[in-house]
């Protein structure tokens, strides 16, 4: 498939962290995870697992350049980061984050807040941003509730709201923090569906590949899918390759991350 203009070859790093010290996304002088040695490559899916308060979210936080590092080096698609200002500030624009639970505004409704970076960003009115708006509604199901606010939906919702936000701004890199904790089967058959299908290269992005990186405290939903996957563990990021299970042995977390069998989805 043809690489649209100004998109990452397949391949090339997108996010590389060499010795980066994770801070704390509520409290920057805490320590999350020390030493990070990391490379996401363009087109790749990422799965990475820790236990609760391991620094998933702060590590996802980080590489979206919300936070600056502790120490090391960071780099976002060549450019050393943070960056919070100057031209070099679109190019954090090619990087989308779903926060756990949406992290939405409860005085906007759900479409006012999908549309908000969208026009922000691209200096439109709310009529202007519509015919978009209206794809990205369609695409993860939020047609019917667009007019509704935070406080009258469910956390699927919340979540599918957040992913909504993130995509209308068509990102290359899309992070996405625990999207499937919290949900029943029906509801996570839908999300691996979707996350499939953007990383294989969804039409809403002119077919283009997305790259991934997920976070989850339970990696039963991802046993034998061919992802990278990555372990945090004693503030450290352990990469396990493809098959964390031939893991278990070095890393009984793993075990614990594993934990009992579900139903095929």
């Amino acid at each position: 498939m043809q690489t649209p203009p100004d998109t990452a070859p397949e391949g090339t790093p997108v996010i590389e962290m060499r010795g980066v010290n994770i801070g704390s996304l509520m409290n920057p002088k805490v320590t999350m995870l020390e030493g990070v040695d990391w490379t996401v490559q363009a087109g790749e899916f990422w799965v990475i697992a820790g236990m609760q308060g391991s620094g998933k979210s702060d590590l996802l936080s980080t590489a979206a350049g919300l936070i600056s590092p502790q120490g090391g080096e960071y780099r976002l698609f060549g450019n050393e980061m943070p960056i919070f200002e100057g031209p070099l500030l679109k190019e954090r624009l090619r990087i989308g984050l779903v926060f756990d639970g949406g992290q939405l505004f409860h005085h906007l409704t759900v479409g006012e807040n999908v549309a908000l970076p969208y026009r922000y960003h691209k200096g439109l009115s709310i009529q202007e941003a519509e015919p978009r708006l209206r794809e990205v509604l369609k695409l993860t199901g939020l047609e019917d509730w667009a007019g509704s606010t935070p406080g009258a939906i469910g956390r699927n919702l919340k979540k599918r709201t957040g992913l909504a936000r993130a995509l209308i701004l068509e990102p290359e890199v899309l992070l996405l923090d625990n999207p499937l904790g919290g949900l029943d089967l029906r509801q996570t058959s839908w999300w691996l569906g979707l996350m499939d299908q953007l990383a294989k290269g969804h039409e809403f992005l002119k077919g283009r590949p997305t790259t991934l990186v997920v976070t989850t405290d339970d990696l039963r939903h991802w046993r034998g899918r061919p992802k990278q996957f990555a372990i945090l563990q004693e503030k450290r990021f352990v990469a396990l390759g493809n098959k964390p299970e031939e893991a278990m042995a070095a890393h009984p977390i793993v075990k614990e991350l594993l934990a009992e069998e579900l139903p095929d989805i």
